[in-house]
């Protein structure tokens, strides 16, 4: 008896740990632009209270059924906040430029089929992956940004001077950066087996971001002309180091092994920071306001692979009686490491189609007109959609240069 109040502790600590990140963690981190930050922790909010109660109905529905009735737990919970943070990351992708009804709409379609793809992973090809490299930031990334894309504004330009940050607003996304590493590796860890799959979780993650913390630090200052660290490098790629130890994290990485791992993702996601998005803007037309392809979508996929290769070359002996806890069917005799590892690669694959076509048809649904888009010259902008101290003047010229477009467009 002491023994499950113990575990269910342990758990409820995690759950709270996870709660923390999609709230706080997600919500601050996405403060960064000047003029948007009551929409980024107040639509952060809304997005998320609505999206854990979907995607209990929908996980519960795919695999939580017990007798005919959808089965309610801390595990589930911490389910269903996983489900979220893959929404909210989507939601990095396009903020600034979504109505509140727009990104409900997207939370119901994105829920949906993120626990459809968590289904065919997990259940029907046996894949590992407690800490979400591939089922939460992967799916959550490319859905996004095939939502940006196809919601691509040419005219974006109009509010280019309100898609940036000043020295406060950065200041108050680094709060939800240090929640974030803080709480990362119970994020991975909070559903993995008890005992020593969750402490290797735990550890792996808390190694990985340290060393991808390092990393990052260097490569901001050896990418920059003046040698000086740019405070969106540290804000996300720091945080890179998390993604990447989600597959693998549970089996055996070893720290070493996990250092490398967060090392790498630092290097690649501050590059993709520097270089890549800006390539992507231009050629690919894909307007990705806080980065999360360099966040979460790189980072991901490297998590992805690395668990493919890990539960490849580690032989089974290694795991000793703790094998069917990370790996059952190998344990049980199903299959081998590598058939394992197979379909831990397979399932990288499942899982971009499902993101990138799932996110093509639910970008044609958000460009619907009745859905309230703000304009191009009103994006990023708080006060269309808050009651902002101050600003009653601003929102007046704001109402007469759109009115003005309308009537031009009407004409």
């Amino acid at each position: 008896m002491t023994f499950l109040t113990t575990q269910c502790f342990l758990t409820y600590a995690g759950f709270q740990d996870v709660h923390v990140m999609i709230f706080i963690g997600f919500g601050f981190l996405m403060t960064f632009l000047q003029r948007y930050g009551f929409s980024s922790v107040g639509f952060n909010f809304l997005i998320a209270a609505f999206s854990l109660q979907w995607a209990t109905l929908m996980q519960g529905l795919l695999h939580g059924l017990h007798d005919g009735k959808i089965a309610i737990g801390v595990e589930s919970m911490i389910n269903a906040d996983f489900c979220t943070g893959s929404v909210l990351i989507s939601f990095g992708a396009v903020l600034g430029k979504t109505s509140p009804l727009q990104l409900l709409i997207m939370a119901i379609f994105e829920v949906t089929l993120f626990a459809v793809n968590e289904f065919i992973l997990l259940s029907l090809l046996g894949t590992r992956d407690a800490g979400g490299s591939m089922t939460i930031h992967t799916f959550g990334a490319y859905f996004g940004l095939m939502v940006t894309r196809i919601l691509y504004r040419p005219n974006l330009d109009k509010s280019k001077h309100k898609n940036s940050s000043v020295y406060n607003s950065d200041l108050f996304a680094m709060i939800g950066t240090i929640y974030l590493w803080m709480f990362w590796p119970s994020f991975n860890s909070a559903i993995t087996e008890h005992g020593d799959p969750q402490h290797r979780t735990a550890m792996n993650t808390y190694y990985s971001l340290a060393a991808c913390t390092l990393s990052t630090y260097a490569m901001s200052a050896l990418t920059a002309h003046d040698g000086k660290l740019d405070m969106v490098h540290i804000q996300n790629a720091a945080l890179a180091g998390g993604v990447a130890a989600g597959t693998a994290g549970e089996m055996m990485l070893t720290p070493f092994g996990s250092m490398i791992v967060g090392f790498l993702a630092g290097i690649i996601s501050v590059l993709g920071f520097k270089y890549l998005s800006p390539i992507l803007e231009a050629k690919l037309k894909i307007q990705d306001t806080c980065g999360v392809h360099n966040l979460h979508g790189m980072p991901g996929i490297l998590g992805a692979v690395v668990g493919a290769i890990t539960s490849s070359v580690v032989p089974k002996e290694v795991y000793g009686n703790g094998l069917k806890k990370v790996f059952p069917d190998v344990a049980n005799g199903v299959r081998d490491t590598s058939y394992q590892g197979a379909m831990q690669a397979a399932s990288i694959a499942v899982t971009l189609g499902i993101a990138l076509f799932g996110g093509l048809v639910v970008g044609f649904i958000l460009k619907l007109p009745m859905l309230g888009a703000p304009h191009d010259n009103a994006c990023f902008e708080d006060s269309i959609y808050w009651e902002v101290p101050g600003e009653e003047h601003h929102m007046e010229e704001l109402t007469a240069v759109r009115t003005e477009e309308d009537e031009k467009l009407n004409s």
